[in-house]
């Protein structure tokens, strides 16, 4: 059968479930080969095609592996959407003529939205604002307490409290999808890497590394090295962000 959308999924899963094995086609591969079909003979043209061995099973990983798949696609949703937040802060910032982005680079890191939140809490001194700057920043307490210079707008100061619940629900949700896929890895056997095979298992591991922004809370890439043996980040194109 074809994957429709995701009207296939429930019907594949009643099918294997019977002890069947079904083969999963991608339409566009049905389309480029020559002959003509309908709607109404659809399940006739590709029988046929299939009877010839000209369709492709699609590949489709175990149960399990769908299920870490689904959390992480949708972790990545929620990713975008708090990165959509970010950007409407800066906007309302800067509506304000609020130029807080000229002085920190990123708004979303420590200092940035702890300002934010004072300012969404009724503080306007930007002196006062300006002391909750982090160490790491190297603009000064100065520089930071002039770019808080701006025109402050009730309804815009409305708008940027909102704006800042939702991205604060979004870590949430994002925090939930990290505790459910480390549960689901950690349920995941393990595969032997190349120095376990090569009697090498006492060899000194490596220290877990801090997270980078966006980057679940626990060593995915540690699980990922030990359910494949390998260091699939390796690869281009393959990232855990």
């Amino acid at each position: 059968m074809q994957s429709t959308g995701v009207y296939w999924i429930a019907l594949q899963e009643a099918l294997e479930k019977a002890g069947l094995e079904v083969f999963l086609v991608n339409a566009q591969g049905t389309k480029n080969l020559p002959g003509r079909k309908s709607d109404v003979q659809e399940c006739q043209w590709l029988m046929k095609l299939h009877t010839y061995g000209l369709l492709r099973n699609s590949f489709r990983p175990p149960d399990e592996i769908r299920g870490v798949r689904t959390i992480w696609r949708l972790r990545s949703r929620f990713v975008e959407e708090a990165g959509s937040k970010i950007q409407q802060i800066q906007k309302a910032l800067t509506t304000m003529n609020v130029q807080l982005t000229n002085v920190i680079s990123d708004i979303s890191g420590v200092t940035g939205m702890a300002i934010v939140r004072t300012i969404v809490e009724g503080e306007r001194d930007p002196r006062v604002l300006a002391k909750l700057r982090d160490g790491r920043i190297q603009a000064s307490e100065e520089e930071i307490a002039h770019s808080l210079e701006g025109n402050w707008r009730e309804e815009v100061l409305f708008e940027l409290k909102h704006v800042v619940e939702g991205y604060d629900f979004q870590q949430k949700q994002i925090g939930e999808c990290d505790a459910e896929i480390e549960k689901r890895m950690g349920m995941l056997s393990s595969h032997p890497t190349r120095e376990q095979k090569e009697g090498e298992a006492g060899a000194r591991k490596k220290p877990a590394q801090k997270p980078r922004k966006n980057q679940p809370g626990f060593d995915l890439k540690g699980e990922l090295h030990r359910i494949f043996g390998v260091d699939l980040t390796r690869i281009d194109g393959i990232h855990m962000t």
